[in-house]
């Protein structure tokens, strides 16, 4: 090691320490906002509730729904869902109507931004599968049930 390399990552570290003990530096969390009420919810209907401020949703052909017809692993269960044929497309909801919270994400989306989500979620037994899709105002939803061998959460 070159002796001036050495020197400078010595007098970083020490730079560094001294900005941490004198205050300057600290650790914060930053988390995002998020709707603690929706995620809470118990219900589908609540969570839809809490979340968009309805319950009352259309289906809709233009949403793509993919998930397993089986998942071999509930743990890990890969959901797509491709809401590009619609335009102006606010938000992506996934609900899983038997989980003890059955709200398990929600995207929002800005602008020209293409109505597009793939994810993974955790379910602990067979049950459907919905996205709920707010577009224009609206709320639009596709619907798949997906039967899991392993239980996702314990079982």
């Amino acid at each position: 090691m070159k002796r001036r390399s050495f020197l400078k990552g010595t007098l970083a570290t020490g730079a560094a320490a001294v900005a941490v003990n004198a205050g300057l530096l600290t650790p914060s969390t930053v988390l995002a906002a998020w709707n603690k009420k929706a995620f809470e919810a118990k219900t589908t209907d609540d969570a839809l509730n809490a979340t968009f401020g309805s319950a009352s949703v259309a289906k809709s052909g233009d949403i793509e729904l993919n998930a397993p017809a089986i998942a071999e692993n509930g743990a890990v269960t890969p959901i797509k869902v491709d809401a590009s044929k619609m335009s102006g497309v606010e938000s992506i909801a996934i609900l899983a109507s038997k989980n003890p919270m059955p709200l398990v994400c929600e995207y929002s989306f800005s602008g020209p931004a293409i109505g597009y989500v793939s994810t993974r979620i955790k379910m602990g037994e067979t049950q459907n599968v919905m996205a709920v899709v707010k577009a224009g105002g609206k709320l639009y939803k596709a619907e798949q049930e997906v039967k899991v061998t392993i239980g996702g959460c314990g079982g």
